[in-house]
This record gives structure tokens, C-alpha cells and sequence, in this order.
């Protein structure tokens, strides 16, 4: 069942008087939030290092001292206790971590030690580091449902027995989202507080703090206060966590956060963050990916599947191979879980004392060239130990972009524009993270385009969700074809008035009731046998007949 889990977070992260405020501040000079002369100083250093995930010098270690870059997805445990397969299901899309949501009994059916240990045990089994959060303390202070962070420590203390020992599998995430809008500089006391409570009662692990303005800080009062709040961990194991929706919709916020933190050297992760559009504002969530991957900070993406709006659902009903628009651009996409994830070291993948690097792969050849994509291929590095990976890269000038990862000695780069010529290079890493010299480079010129030969196709239409003048699609396309499509246009017409308001995934174009859709960047290739799927949102008179008919590049498809 979808239940109201989500709504009070949507209707206040996107609160357009938060927004209205945060342009004023910056439209006046005020600072809000920013770094004061306490947060220029070094972190602590820590005074007892946890024995295993720990933080040193602003960055996540793991006990052997490899960095670890969260790079994974949130699931809904608590409301979805049947759904444990989840886990193996995003570990096997390339995930390294989860946020798994827990209720401490205050709002929800509070999670058993029996079931938090199981659940700890699946993500030990799918080889995924666990960040385990109580939901129920989420916009306290302004939802009067919401519990508090001294209700939140009282139960992970009552959780020790399990957790001890787990130091280097689990981080402890306080309470989710502990304060809403109202007052939110209250929010560094209780955090203070709840962080020395559960160091009293003996806990060394990572302990990670949610922001407040239900998670999205755009007052900024955690990054004001974050030195303070670090300062009160004795052992100073304790990482920072900011939630990106709406507010953050322009490169220039998302930047000025994440790099304030970094330049303080103060822990930061993106805990969570949506990218489709809604009424709300429109998430800028390419900046939010590449910004962190540019300064190695883990991301957490909302979530796996069983939202109460579907919108923000990576998975379709858990089932992995049905992602929506949104979770193809999580994983597959780029600066997405695919290409960026590194399995922790903890998990037999690496040796703290191998600093050997491997050798330089051969020079790349293209193998296979369309208008949008490239398959590259190399003579495999050689490694003392034994080569894990490839990172290929992108030169421009002076700079490097990723653009696709492999475990072997091939890649295909996808997104790339018709008649343009790129130059692309290759790097091997090894399992201690050891990264090797470049490889020679590459110019490839990609095909002017053109239509595709032989298309084959077919289309899935189903209504979500529908409402007095509205409805929410879903829109399948599969090609069935041997080939590659890219670019591709879906073509099809409203019978009854329907008019899209709003799309994710592809751009609408409309005339009367026919419709034309252009996909987004990271839907521009439809592999053969591949599916790209598209929401939307559309308003309607009292009949909603959907589609009979769809083509694709001029071709009729099928429909399913």
C-alpha cells in the first residue's frame, strides 16, 4: 500500500516562503548560514577512533584508512518489512551503501532488535555498508506527529547489543529530518545533546546528524552551527548530512553548500535527494552528482520504490528491472551509482598496505561508433596485486570528465552529440584504490545521425493516480530492435483534452491533443531491448480514454 509517508517532507522542503526567503537573503548580502570564524578551524582531532568506519582530517574512512564514498539509494524498511530483497536488488544495480528507515515506536510500528539485526545481516550478505535512521523525529518542532532526538538516542541505545561490533558495516543516522521549519535554530542544542548521549552510553560508531528545514538547511543553521556540533563529538567520529529537493534547484546553492563544508573540513554527504520536477521546483540534480562526485561526497538518492507519489520511486514496485526515468538517471547514468561506486575494502576488496599502482592501459580503439555512443576498448593494466576496474575519461584541454566505468577491458560511452569529435583516455585502479597513470589518448568523431534503420518497438500506458481534473502517467517504451536508438521521439494523441503539465524523464511538446517527446539527456539512447519509462502529470475533463496509438522516429509501435 502507498500511505502518506512523504507529504509533510514535500509540502515543506518545497516550501515557496523558504524559497521566497532564501532569494531575499541572497538578493540582500545576508550570509545565511555561513561559515563563522569557529568553522575555519581544523576539526578536532579525533580522541578514539572508532574500529571502523570513522572520520579523519573532514572525510569518511573506513578502519584500514581506505576513503569511502557513500554511493547508494534510501529503502523504506519500516513501512515495507516484507521488501528485504531490496537490498540485494540495489547492490546488484552497483550500489556500495543503503539508508535503510527504521521507527523508533514514537510515529510507527517500532523495528525489533531482531528485525534491525536482520537487517544489518542483508546488508552484510549483498556486501552493502548500512546507515540506519529512525524516520519518526522528521520535521519536529512543526509536525506535531514527530518525535524527538532524546526519544531517537533512547532507542538506538536500546539497540547496543545488536549494534556492537558492527562499527565497520553501520553508521547510526540520529533521526531524519529532526526539525521543520518553525524556530529550526533549536535544532543544535537536542542535536548536541543526543550526539553526547549515545557517546555516553559507549557508542564509537560513525554517528551521522540530518539538517534541519526538514533536512534541506536553506535557513542555514546547521552549516552555521557545524563546527559547534562537531566539536561536541569526543570522538569526533560524526558526519554531516544535507537532504536536496526543490531548494536547491540552481548550481550556484548546490556548489556554495557542499564546498563550504569541504573547505571547512567538515564531514558532508547528500543523505538524500530528488531530481524530478513537480510543482514544487525542479531539483538540480546533474549539479548535485557531479558536485559530488568532483569533491569524492557520498550521495544517497530518494528512494528504491513505495512512495506515496510515485514521482520520486527509482524502482517501479521493487522490481528492479522496471526503473523509472528517475532511477535510470541514479544508476546508469552519468556521475551515477554505475560508473562512481566503489565496493567498500571491508568486504575483502582491498589491502591497506598495497600503495603499488597498476600499470597504464594500452591506448583505447573504437570498435563501434554511432551518432550518440562509443564502445572503446584497451590492452588490459597489469597489477602486483590484481586490477579491479577502469575509469574512461573525457579530455578537454586541461580537464577530465568521466564518462564510463568497466570491470573489463571495454566501455561504451553513451550521450554523446552527432558529428563531434571527442578525445578519451583510460585509467585501471586496483582494490586498495590505487589508481594508475593515464593511458595515451583517443580521438573519436561520432556519426552525423540520421534515422535508425529497422525500428522496433512498443509502448506501455497506464494511469497511476487520478484526481478531480488531474491524473499521473506512466508511459513504457521498449525497443524491440537489434539496434540502438538515439536520438528517438515518441509520438501519440490525447483523445479527451488531456494536456501534460508537467514530464520526467523526456520534454512534451503539444499541439491540440497530439503529443511529441523529446527524451532528456539521460534517457537519449534506448538500447536494444532497453526501456526508458516516463512519468507525467496532465489535466482532464471527465473522461480520461488513453492513447491507442504510439510511434517512435515515425514507426508505429505495439502497445503492452
Amino acid at each position: 500500500m502507498r500511505t502518506a509517508r512523504r507529504t509533510a517532507r514535500r509540502d515543506t522542503r518545497r516550501n515557496p516562503v523558504a524559497r521566497l526567503l532564501t532569494g531575499l537573503a541572497a538578493v540582500t548580502g545576508l550570509v545565511l548560514g555561513a561559515l563563522g570564524p569557529a568553522a575555519a578551524a581544523q576539526p578536532q582531532a579525533p580522541g578514539a577512533l572508532a574500529t571502523g568506519l570513522h572520520i579523519s582530517d573532514g572525510r569518511l574512512l573506513e578502519g584500514n584508512g581506505n576513503d569511502f564514498v557513500m554511493r547508494g539509494v534510501n529503502h523504506a524498511h519500516t513501512w515495507y518489512p516484507g521488501e528485504t530483497q531490496s537490498l540485494a536488488d540495489v547492490k546488484a544495480l552497483g550500489a556500495n551503501s543503503v539508508r535503510v528507515v527504521l521507527s523508533d515506536g514514537h510515529r510507527w510500528s517500532e523495528n525489533s532488535p531482531e528485525d534491525v539485526a536482520a537487517v544489518i545481516d542483508q546488508c552484510k550478505a549483498n556486501r552493502l555498508i548500512c546507515v540506519l535512521e529512525v524516520h519518526d523525529t522528521t520535521g519536529y518542532g512543526e509536525d506535531a506527529a514527530a518525535g524527538t532526538l532524546d526519544h531517537a538516542a533512547d532507542y538506538w541505545i536500546g539497540l547496543k547489543d545488536v549494534l556492537a561490533g558492527e562499527e565497520d558495516y553501520v553508521i547510526v543516522n540520529i533521526g531524519n529530518e529532526p526539525w521543520g521549519n518553525t524556530d529550526p535554530a533549536g535544532w543544535t542544542e537536542p542535536t548536541v545533546a543526543a550526539v553526547k548521549k549515545l557517546r555516553d552510553a559507549g557508542f564509537q560508531h560513525t554517528i551521522m546528524v540530518d539538517a534541519p528545514n526538514w533536512g534541506q538547511d536553506w535557513q542555514g543553521v546547521m552549516r552555521a552551527n557545524a563546527q559547534t556540533v562537531y566539536d561536541a563529538d569526543p570522538t569526533g567520529n560524526l558526519i554531516f548530512s544535507i537532504h536536496m529537493y526543490s531548494v536547491y534547484d540552481t548550481a550556484q546553492e548546490i556548489t556554495d553548500y557542499l564546498n563550504a563544508f569541504v573547505d571547512a573540513k567538515l564531514p558532508l554527504l547528500i543523505g538524500e535527494f530528488g531530481g524530478p520536477a513537480d510543482q514544487w521546483g525542479d531539483p538540480d540534480e546533474d549539479t548535485m552528482m557531479a558536485t559530488a562526485e568532483q569533491l569524492g561526497l557520498g550521495y544517497l538518492a530518494w528512494s528504491w520504490s513505495g512512495n506515496t507519489d510515485p514521482i520520486l520511486d527509482l524502482a517501479l514496485d521493487f522490481d528492479p528491472s522496471r526503473l523509472s526515468s528517475w532511477g535510470e538517471r541514479i544508476f546508469h547514468g552519468v556521475d551515477g551509482i554505475a560508473q562512481t561506486a566503489e565496493e567498500a575494502t571491508v568486504y575483502g576488496g582491498g589491502d591497506p598496505d598495497d600503495t603499488q599502482a597498476p600499470t597504464a592501459p594500452g591506448t583505447p580503439t573504437a570498435s563501434t561508433v554511432t551518432d550518440t555512443s562509443v564502445t572503446l576498448g584497451w590492452t588490459p593494466a597489469t597489477d602486483n596485486v590484481g586490477v579491479t576496474g577502469y575509469d574512461v575519461v573525457r579530455v578537454g584541454g586541461d580537464t577530465e570528465t568521466r564518462a564510463a566505468a568497466s570491470t573489463t577491458n571495454t566501455a561504451t560511452v553513451t550521450g554523446l552529440t552527432a558529428d563531434t569529435t571527442y578525445t578519451f583516455a583510460v585509467y585501471a585502479r586496483d582494490a586498495a584504490g590505487n589508481r594508475s597513470a593515464r593511458s595515451a589518448t583517443v580521438d573519436v568523431t561520432t556519426d552525423e545521425g540520421g534515422s535508425t534503420p529497422g525500428i522496433a518497438c512498443s509502448v506501455g500506458y497506464r494511469v497511476v493516480g487520478e484526481w478531480p481534473g488531474g491524473f499521473q502517467g506512466e508511459i513504457a517504451v521498449r525497443n524491440t530492435g537489434t539496434a540502438p536508438l538515439a536520438p528517438w521521439t515518441l509520438a501519440f494523441a490525447f483523445a479527451d483534452g488531456q494536456t501534460i503539465t508537467n514530464m520526467w524523464g523526456g520534454t512534451p511538446t503539444q499541439n491540440s491533443g497530439a503529443v511529441s517527446v523529446a527524451p532528456a539527456a539521460y534517457t537519449s539512447t534506448l538500447p536494444a531491448g532497453g526501456t526508458v519509462t516516463l512519468g507525467f502529470t496532465a489535466g482532464k475533463g471527465d473522461i480520461n480514454t488513453a492513447p491507442t496509438a504510439f510511434g517512435v522516429n515515425g514507426t508505429a509501435c505495439a502497445t503492452t
